[in-house]
């Protein structure tokens, strides 16, 4: 058993197709057969169903590629402790984060993180923080940068808090409470709103501080990005609640302060393990020493 051979099945899993594997490997389909046929010999086991129309895991397959994925994970890691050792950090380096964080300039620390690290391969997710916990939990991301609720914080992972804040209501230019300069989250009772999905962390600090006041409110629209928030609240069909200190990129939407606002915490987090080479200095990067990421 080869890790080409478990790099080609984890590719054609993810492509379902074996021509656009054998293009990502950039290995001509016949080679890239072969070796998964040979692969499944050895096993003993068929590891795709295969037609014309479309190629998809067996249960054997099924269990096969998380053991593969783990297999090539490990392998890189050895190869960027290798090279870190010798002075040169390199590898993948996995990163989550809400769409709303504001406590790092994240595009910014990224190319300066790249301008030095040039040979680090970066990939970026941007999710829910209860999503990002457990990937960063299970080892398929690096760090994350999450939004959560008072008093609530990530488990099964390291981490430090980065900045605390809270959220504000945001209208239309031709809504009635637009200008007005502190209002209590009763007078929002009656609107109708624009949030996140129900149970994300997102929306559960709204929905726990409108329960503290005794107000119901309806959540008309759910969508998961604050872009799509804004251009709803546009066109005056909802309200919405978005963190204070994101609300600058919105120049155009008024922003109306309340006085039992909802508050909010923003996370770093990252592996209880030992962090990657890419992933320690980037944590660097951010400030958060050695000591601190694996104690």
């Amino acid at each position: 058993m080869e890790l080409q051979q478990m790099r080609y099945v984890v590719a054609v899993a993810e492509t379902r197709n074996f021509t656009r594997a054998a293009e990502q490997c950039r290995v001509v389909q016949s080679a890239l057969s072969h070796q998964i046929a040979r692969l499944e010999r050895e096993l003993g086991a068929k590891l795709f169903d295969r037609t014309s129309r479309r190629v998809r895991l067996t249960p054997a397959g099924e269990a096969f590629l998380p053991a593969a994925r783990q297999a090539i994970d490990a392998a890189e890691r050895a190869r960027a402790e290798v090279a870190a050792a010798a002075g040169e950090i390199r590898g993948k380096l996995a990163i989550g984060t809400i769409p709303t964080v504001t406590a790092v300039d994240l595009p910014v620390a990224l190319k300066r993180f790249h301008l030095r690290h040039r040979a680090v391969r970066i990939t970026l997710r941007s999710g829910a923080s209860e999503d990002m916990i457990e990937r960063v939990r299970q080892g398929t991301m690096d760090v994350a940068f999450l939004g959560l609720p008072l008093g609530s914080r990530p488990k099964g992972v390291r981490g430090r808090e980065l900045a605390r804040g809270e959220l504000v209501a945001v209208v239309s230019p031709g809504h009635p409470l637009a200008g007005a300069e502190r209002v209590p989250l009763s007078r929002l009772a009656d609107e109708p709103f624009v949030d996140f999905p129900a149970g994300s962390a997102g929306r559960i600090q709204s929905d726990d501080a409108f329960a503290a006041a005794g107000v119901r409110r309806e959540v008309a629209f759910e969508v998961s990005t604050p872009e799509f928030m804004a251009r709803l609240i546009r066109e005056g069909l909802v309200i919405g609640m978005l963190p204070a200190a994101f609300t600058p990129a919105l120049p155009d939407l008024p922003v109306v302060r309340l006085s039992d606002a909802p508050g909010r915490v923003e996370h770093l987090i990252w592996s209880r393990f030992r962090p990657s080479p890419a992933a320690s200095a980037f944590l660097s990067a951010l400030g958060v020493p050695v000591a601190e990421q694996e104690s």
